[in-house]
């Protein structure tokens, strides 16, 4: 069988391609660790995870699942949360590019990663309750992507929602002609790469720990962050840059380059 997934580099870009279409690009436990490893041994400046086909992914195998032990299924599922924890813990920021269906662990894996632009055709569920399986570990990414209400709905009807349904709920940030999916979320990733490496993996780990934080708390985390980090370098040469009208030269893409 060939490989679950393929990379690509565009730049400081990595594209992550699911590449089991006939398939439907499911979560094997194969393409469960593929996935993971690419996401823990990339350098780059931003992760696009896409897929190839009509269908973004249909979540976990089914085949795979049918008349396993409680040893597999444990194996799966722990395996499946430690890659979405894994995108969280990447330095970089993780974008999804949805051009088609992201069903269940499928559509767990565009709520957990930092930012998502589908396709005017994508569609988003958790069917889980339809099989006899209500879709557990997908709850967690998208009841705190879109609110305990509305995941509810999705849990517990397994009904589908559309692109812009998503885009209102905050499933996903943009919503694009098909044609245009590659295109826009590139130019968004390109963006983003402009910034200091060290500055977004800096910012994505505050905005994470920051979220759980009572109000506070909050301000006493974000304003110690934002002190340790006015001293480092690429903070210093971001304000010469801007108060001398010129582009910065960012040392920590300087220092990732050249290791």
């Amino acid at each position: 069988m060939s490989e679950p997934l393929f990379v690509t580099f565009d730049g400081p870009i990595l594209t992550i391609t699911l590449d089991r279409p006939e398939r439907r690009n499911p979560l094997s436990l194969e393409t469960i660790r593929a996935l993971r490893a690419a996401v823990e041994d990339s350098d780059a400046g931003v992760i696009v995870i896409a897929s190839s086909g009509p269908v973004f992914s249909a979540g976990h195998d089914l085949r795979e699942m049918r008349e396993r032990d409680a040893e597999f299924y444990d194996e799966l599922f722990r395996e499946c949360g430690e890659l979405m924890l894994a995108i969280h813990r990447a330095p970089q920021p993780v974008i999804a590019q949805v051009q088609g269906v992201a069903t269940a662990a499928g559509c767990q894996l565009v709520a957990a990663c930092d930012l998502a632009v589908a396709s005017e055709a994508a569609t988003f569920a958790t069917p889980g309750v339809h099989i006899g399986l209500f879709c557990t570990t997908p709850m967690v990414e998208v009841a705190r992507a879109i609110g305990r209400k509305r995941a509810m709905q999705m849990l517990l009807t397994g009904d589908p929602i559309d692109a812009p349904t998503a885009a209102d709920w905050g499933l996903v940030n943009e919503v694009v002609p098909g044609a245009d999916l590659a295109a826009a979320t590139m130019d968004l990733a390109t963006r983003i790469a402009t910034a200091s490496p060290t500055v977004l993996a800096t910012g994505k780990r505050a905005f994470h720990a920051n979220l759980d934080l009572g109000l506070d708390a909050a301000y006493e985390h974000a304003g110690g962050v934002m002190a340790h980090c006015s001293v480092a370098e690429d903070a210093q040469e971001g304000f010469a840059a801007f108060l001398e009208k010129r582009t910065p030269t960012w040392t920590s893409r300087s220092a990732s380059r050249s290791g």
